[in-house]
């Protein structure tokens, strides 16, 4: 059966990949079959029909075509669970309208939906591209005319031309021709070599780290952004993207800047709008003109962009041959040195470098018809234009000379410049070769037409100028979509374009070094050589081939910037993990981003507005070493981990080489500027905070995930190694929550609570029990786990949550109490709410339940805290105003009671409340030697709190305890015979359903023998059965949970008649009522019956209650020791009733259960 997949249209809107709304464009279109099987067509017919009519034609011309795509968001549309719509993973949309009908493969058919099979999971394989729609596509979009549109091609560009030459174009540029002289010439060839060495070692090992990331699978369109992103998560993502969208946008501006540079410096120096008048203004005039010309510049490439990219793209040939040409002229004119050096001789006075704008001899008198007249060299020094006028004393004092600034390669002059030469603002250009006699006043030297540093230079500051020059490396990544096979092209040609650059670096250092004077190499602007490009000046045939081919590769540069960087700031702001870069996501119908290159141009302004190009350099070599520090850490992150989707196809890299480029990029940021590189990784940790914080939640399968888990198993290896100190204990929460029969959280202020005690510190479990089965459940499951996870969120809850179906309540809190947590990293604490409506609910099960988790949490060790009327603890919004923390320590069992309210108090909701803490003393206690005791105690706890000891005295036990406990009992009296009438009840419904059982028989074999009178009576049956098995199904459960021993046999095998049976239950009834009622009233209190241990019990209880009730009925918060439940079981109610009498009149309370260890000590 032969298959081909097509590609259909889909609306013009679907073209860029992470968009949200994709519809998977591929059918399966049948091809004939030869052998006229009809089966090969059966299945299809419905989704030829569907797009017959368009599989070669798009009936829109505007529409887009659509191909495959990788979607990494979230299913919005499912359970919110992230999952990859792609080729390879869960995606059969496509395959549902094919059933399958053979018998082969029928072991899997149910599973169809979910586990293609192998042959179309390969063909859709063969099938797959990550082109994506980019900016040509799109201008082409726009240009077709007619309903026709061709078809997308496949990719076809090579290695050489897909990433080779785009990686030189990037990598060569503005720094090579305005800097690289002036570099060599200060720091000299030696330290000029360490500079291109240490930047070119960067980038190389970047470009290693890089290829091997992006080897490792399909990398769309998105370069640096999309292989940190999905490398290392997407807050690396985020903060490293927006760091390299800026490195884009200020390159964009250094860019223009050097355009305008060799615009208004060597092209056309008269066109400067602000002309000095004064010395000490031309620098002042210089920025001002390369800030109007530079924002002139930047609207017009604006424009460009805007208008068409398609222009940019036709463009970029262009450049690339003007940067080549540019520099095989500098390798020409190196060679004809040898022979002929060019003549642009450089006047000297003294030792001094000159400026030779205003005069054409270096002289200061020469002889014209026998007459001795003064040059204008002579008059920029003197005072007028006579022999006996007043001159400088260093012009009078010292002879002007003339150098050959070019001497060659053969004059020797690279021993002269192999040595650096820093000096601060304002110092001359000087060379060492000539003599130099000083002159007397040089506060005058400023208006002297000397060549001077126009900023203080230093070994650090030139890397940073330097480094923007090795920049460029992701040009090939960047057009991954456009490769035919990007896995073997991107490493090689990127490689091989660093090597090539480095190659080109160094020689250049070199031979500049060899051919050119050091004045003259100091000389940035060539002033000395009445204004020419020093670069142009070594080149053949002539300057002008070096200034023309260095002005149209600043533009191509700048265009090529702006374009780039709002492509890149839409994906990040489509990726959607920044919320307020949204916005420009946005863009022309076309897909352009008009937003983004609206705010490109406007951070690019500000570059532009800085105006020099040796303070914008070093901030763009931050934001760039930033982007490529971190694909390093990607590489060997992954690497180390050793992650099984780890396989990149490019094998020579190593953890220990990323590391180094790393470790590289870091030092060469603190190198460059150490206070840049304090302020790029501010605005980056800024940028990952904000989106840890308030971004959308991603799952990427990065790496940091990965680093995650490997860190927490070995945290939690060693945490199983011993237990805690004690002055490590804090409390590990397991929260028992409630939920409604809607799933809802019954008590969110439990969660509010917890967040206030453990301010996102240690150990957070939320825990729930559903009672029924897992099978049966499941939705219910994580819908309760969804909520709860939004209450988490509401409350500021940060921690873990755990949602157990279980068969009945008990075994499940039971289950999380022993099986939570992971490890040594395991909860010791349970908060749980008190079961406020135990007394109206009929099912005993509500108090056990509770008693028993009191009973385990005692079992495990493991401290207990119970919060009674939690709903009326405030909220994390309330402020709590002057109030107390009432402490009742009646026992000790570890000093939670103390460390709880020091906790509390470190949240804002009750920083203002005071700490007090109350102790019982008996009579045979001293009690002020108590209250003494106590406050040296807390004050080596360092602990601060009111102390107060209050004296319970051994009062005799009054008639209202007797009264209460007489209650007590007869209620528990009570609550067994109405258990016992149910008994009796569920054993009528028994014999209920063994007699309709019988009947049914009886009327199944009359049908069986043909009579026709029976069918009515049988459904009769039917419906007794059904209804007699639902009750018995019922009541089978109720049994399984009550003791069975009091429940007698479980079937009683009696005849029944219809009216006998509703006169017994009746009789029963009345019965039971009655007797239960005559024992409730009819019983007389003698006290001496009573069970003495309760009485003394509830004496406690009263008493305790009086002294807490007087003394904090108006606290914020009381803590108070929980007694623990009875040993015999019998008298669990009773206990129940005990608490109650306990906390009876007070509003908050939280009642603490030690775990059996000293939770705090006085102890550093």
């Amino acid at each position: 059966m032969g298959e081909r997949f097509v590609v259909v249209p889909v609306d013009g809107r679907v073209g860029v990949a992470g968009e949200g709304e994709h519809s998977d464009a591929v059918v399966a279109d049948p091809a004939p079959d030869p052998g006229g099987s009809s089966s090969s067509s059966a299945g299809t017919v419905e989704g030829k029909e569907a797009g017959e009519d368009s599989v070669f034609e798009l009936q829109d011309p505007n529409a887009v075509v659509p191909i495959l795509e990788y979607n990494r968001e979230p299913n919005k549309y499912g359970d919110g669970v992230p999952k990859e719509n792609s080729p390879f993973i869960n995606n059969t949309d496509n395959d549902k309208g094919n059933s399958y009908d053979g018998t082969n493969m029928a072991l899997f058919e149910e599973e169809m939906d979910s586990n293609p099979m192998v042959s179309s999971l390969l063909n859709k394989l063969a099938n797959y591209t990550n082109l994506t729609q980019g900016a040509q596509e799109h201008e082409e979009a726009d240009d077709d005319e007619g309903p026709k549109k061709k078809a997308v091609k496949s990719p076809q560009m090579g290695t050489f031309m897909g990433v080779y030459l785009p990686c030189l174009q990037n990598i060569l540029g503005v720094i090579l021709f305005l800097r690289l002289t002036w570099i060599v010439g200060t720091a000299g060839i030696l330290e000029s070599l360490a500079i291109v060495v240490l930047c070119c070692s960067c980038t190389m090992l970047t470009a290693i780290s890089m290829s091997a990331i992006a080897t490792n699978g399909v990398v769309p369109a998105g370069g640096s952004y999309y292989m940190i992103s999905r490398s290392l998560g997407p807050e690396f993502g985020g903060a490293v993207g927006l760091c390299f969208y800026l490195g884009t946008t200020f390159a964009g501006s250094m860019y223009i800047l050097g355009t305008i540079e060799i615009l208004l410096t060597y092209i056309v120096p008269k066109a400067a709008i602000f002309v000095a008048t004064k010395k000490e203004d031309e620098v002042d005039a210089l920025l001002n003109n390369m800030r109007v010309y530079g924002t002139c510049c930047l609207v017009l490439m604006s424009l460009v962009v805007f208008v068409g990219v398609k222009y940019v793209n036709k463009l970029a040939l262009v450049f690339l041959a003007c940067v080549i040409l540019s520099i095989l002229a500098i390798y020409a004119g190196v060679i004809k040195t040898i022979f002929e050096p060019p003549d642009f001789p450089v006047c000297m006075l003294g030792n001094r470098t000159l400026q030779n704008h205003n005069f054409d001899s270096c002289l200061k008198t020469e002889i014209i018809d026998n007459v001795t007249v003064t040059t204008k060299l002579w008059e920029l020094f003197c005072n007028g234009p006579d022999l006996n006028a007043t001159c400088n004393d260093y012009f009078t004092n010292n002879n002007v000379t003339l150098i050959q600034g070019i001497p060659g390669l053969k004059s020797g002059v690279i021993t002269d410049n192999m040595w650096s030469d820093y000096g601060p603002l304002g110092m001359k250009v000087e060379t060492k070769d000539l003599e130099s006699i000083s002159g007397g006043d040089t506060s005058r030297d400023i208006y002297m037409p000397y060549v001077v540093n126009d900023i203080t230079s230093f070994f650090t500051l030139l890397v940073g100028i330097y480094f923007p020059s090795v920049t460029g490396i992701m040009a090939g990544s960047n057009r991954s979509g456009d490769l035919r096979d990007a896995q073997k092209s991107i490493p090689i040609g990127t490689i091989l374009a660093i090597a090539t650059t480095s190659f080109i670096y160094v020689t250049c250092v070199v031979l500049f070094g060899a051919s050119i004077e050091g004045v003259l190499l100091r000389d940035k602007f060539g002033d000395s050589v009445k204004g020419n490009l020093v670069i142009g000046t070594l080149s053949w045939p002539s300057p002008w081939v070096i200034v023309i081919g260095s002005f149209f590769s600043c533009c191509g540069a700048g265009l090529q910037s702006l374009t780039g960087a709002p492509r890149l700031l839409q994906a990040i702001a489509r990726d959607g993990i920044v919320p307020f870069l949204q916005v420009f996501g946005h863009g022309k119908a076309n897909g352009e981003p008009t937003w983004a290159l609206l705010l490109t141009g406007g951070i690019c302004e500000i570059g532009i507005l800085i105006a020099s190009l040796d303070a914008v350099a070093p901030i763009l070599s931050m934001f760039f070493l930033m982007c490529y520090l971190f694909v390093n850490l990607a590489c060997a992150v992954q690497t180390l981990l050793r992650t099984p989707n780890w396989r990149p196809r490019f094998k020579y890299y190593h953890w220990a080489l990323s590391f180094l480029g790393m470790s590289l990029c870091l030092a060469l940021m603190f190198i460059s500027s150490w206070y840049y590189a304090i302020v790029a990784m501010v605005i980056a940790g800024c940028i990952y905070k904000y989106i840890e914080y308030r971004g959308a939640e991603k799952e990427w399968g990065d790496g940091i995930r990965g680093l995650s888990l490997n860190a927490a198993r070995y945290a939690l290896i060693r945490l199983e190694e011993a237990p805690p100190h004690t002055k490590n204990w804090r409390p590990q929460l397991l929260v028992l929550l409630n939920v409604d029969s809607d799933q809802g959280v019954k008590h969110p202020r439990l969660l509010s609570f917890t967040t206030q005690l453990k301010a996102g510190k240690g150990l957070t479990i939320v825990g729930n029990v559903l009672e029924g089965t897992y099978l049966t459940k499941d939705a219910e499951a994580k819908k309760a786990e969804q909520n709860i996870k939004s209450a988490m969120s509401a409350e500021r809850t940060k921690g873990f949550c755990h949602v157990v179906v279980s068969s009945n309540l008990r075994d499940g809190f039971s289950h999380l109490i022993q099986s939570a947590g992971l490890g040594g990293m395991k909860h010791n604490s349970v908060l749980m709410a008190w079961p406020g409506t135990w007394r109206q609910s009929n099912d005993p099960q509500s108090w056990k339940n509770f008693i028993e988790t009191v009973r385990e949490t005692t079992a495990a060790h493991q401290a207990l805290l119970v919060a009674k009327n939690v709903d009326s603890f405030p909220t994390n919004q309330d402020r709590l105003g002057e109030g107390t923390i009432d402490v009742w320590w009646v026992v000790h069992d570890g000093g939670l009671l103390m460390l709880l309210p020091f906790l509390l108090r470190q949240h804002k909701v009750w920083r203002k409340c005071k700490m007090r803490i109350f102790t019982v003393a008996q009579m045979d206690d001293n009690s002020i030697q108590m209250k003494k005791d106590l406050q040296m105690f807390l004050y080596h706890l360092r602990l601060d709190a009111e102390v107060e000891v209050v004296e319970m005295h051994d009062n005799d036990i009054s008639a209202f305890t007797y009264e209460k406990t007489l209650v007590m009992e007869q209620r528990s009296q009570m609550l067994k015979q109405m258990q016992l009438s149910r008994t009796e009840r569920e054993r009528e419904i028994q014999s209920i359903t063994d007699e309709s059982r019988s009947s049914i028989r009886r009327k199944n074999q009359e049908a069986a023998e043909g009579t026709n009178l029976s069918r009515q009576p049988s459904q009769l049956g039917d419906t007794q059965e059904d209804e007699a098995q639902l009750i018995h199904d019922r009541n089978t459960a109720s049994h399984a949970i009550n003791d069975k021993a009091e429940t007698g046999p479980d079937r009683v095998h009696m005849t029944w008649t219809k009216e006998k049976l509703f006169m017994e239950r009746n009789r029963n009834r009345e019965c039971n009522a009655n007797v239960a009622a005559r024992d409730l009233f009819n019983m007389k209190p003698e006290w001496e019956s009573l069970n003495q241990s309760n009485v003394r019990r509830m004496h406690t209880a009263i008493k305790l209650n009086e002294v807490v009730v007087n003394k904090s009925q108006g606290a914020h918060l009381v803590l108070l020791n929980m007694p623990g439940p009875p040993k015999n079981r019998g008298g669990d109610e009773n206990y129940m009733e005990f608490l109650e009498v306990l906390l009876e009149g007070l509003n908050r309370v939280l009642l603490v259960r030690g775990g059996g260890r000293e939770v705090i000590t006085i102890y550093s």
